[in-house]
């Protein structure tokens, strides 16, 4: 889960929420366009959406410890069942009224 503002930007919500894998495990086919921003923080961040309907679907970073894994929004999955996240990135900005559940690593503060 991600506080940062360049992401609370982006999605129009309070935080972004991704899964990542390493790019090795995972297989990417189909259409899509890219779009480059830069992060809060200075990094390059490739998004790519669905040329159809505009969806993100999947983007890598150049952010350091992260750039051999891609990152896939937990919407795209479409699955209320998916497992609640494990780590939350930026928390110190935050809206002051999010909470979170026991046990989530906090990092990148």
């Amino acid at each position: 889960m991600c506080h940062c503002l360049a992401c609370q930007r982006r999605t129009g919500s309070a935080f972004g929420m991704q899964a990542r894998w390493p790019k090795g495990r995972v297989d990417v086919t189909g259409r899509y366009t890219e779009y480059v921003r830069i992060s809060d923080a200075g990094e390059e961040r490739t998004f790519r959406f669905c040329p159809d309907c505009g969806a993100t679907v999947f983007w890598t970073t150049t952010t350091e410890g992260w750039t051999d894994s891609i990152a896939v929004p937990i919407g795209a999955f479409a699955d209320p069942s998916f497992p609640q996240p494990t780590v939350s990135v930026y928390r110190s900005r935050r809206y002051p009224w999010l909470s979170f559940p026991d046990g989530i690593e906090e990092e990148h503060d």
